[in-house]
């Protein structure tokens, strides 16, 4: 098993690392929902879900991953947190995901048919967020904020991380921003959050694996 990885599971779940800064960071999330629920931005409440479901997504799998190989997440958070969720999240990327969909798509341009740089803009403000966040990943890594141990997800390939790791988080995001009835939605999003939820109570809650 790699260093890094026991390092985060000495610490997975462990109530006594709370830190009080977790509840203004709480309150931030709320405050940034509250404000687009009461000004009826149904688009961006739920684009924000839509990307914070992906990312659970993702981290799930991640954490399937370490279970499996009994080596190494794809990519771990094994300190400096005041909880961490699982292997690869802890309570301050989770917040920040919660929040990060509903500012992405808050720089959308309100015509989704335009074309910048001859790029459709959904597709072209996706891979500019996605680029965005594998620089910020690579600057967490090098300070050893988040780990990366296998040769085929770190900086020298970013490619990966680029697909893989955010791109599909906007594409679904903008995707669920730009559908024109409110029902369809809280439908996908819906579908999103609750295939996450039956994920974590079957691996995390039933069988221990996450």
């Amino acid at each position: 098993m790699a260093e890094s990885a026991q390092q985060a599971l000495t610490i997975l779940r462990d109530g006594s690392l709370f830190q009080w800064y977790v509840i203004p960071l709480f309150a931030l999330v709320v405050y940034v929902y509250a404000n687009e629920v009461e000004k009826r931005n149904w688009s961006l409440v739920f684009a924000g879900l839509a990307f914070w479901g992906m990312d659970w997504f993702n981290e799930i799998w991640n954490g399937l991953v370490f279970h499996f190989t009994q080596y190494a997440p794809v990519w771990g958070a094994p300190g400096g947190t005041a909880y961490l969720i699982l292997i690869g999240l802890n309570i301050e990327i989770c917040f920040m995901f919660a929040i990060a969909g509903v500012a992405f798509s808050k720089m959308l341009p309100k015509d989704k048919k335009m074309k910048m740089l001859g790029i459709p803009n959904r597709l072209l403000f996706a891979i500019v967020g996605a680029a965005f966040c594998v620089f910020v990943e690579c600057l967490l890594n090098a300070v050893g904020a988040l780990s990366w141990e296998y040769t085929w997800w770190n900086a020298s390939v970013p490619w990966l991380i680029f697909l893989v790791g955010y791109l599909y988080f906007f594409l679904v995001s903008f995707w669920v921003f730009d559908m024109e009835s409110v029902k369809n939605k809280a439908i996908t999003v819906g579908a999103i959050l609750g295939f996450d939820v039956i994920c974590l109570v079957v691996f995390m809650g039933i069988l221990g694996w996450i």
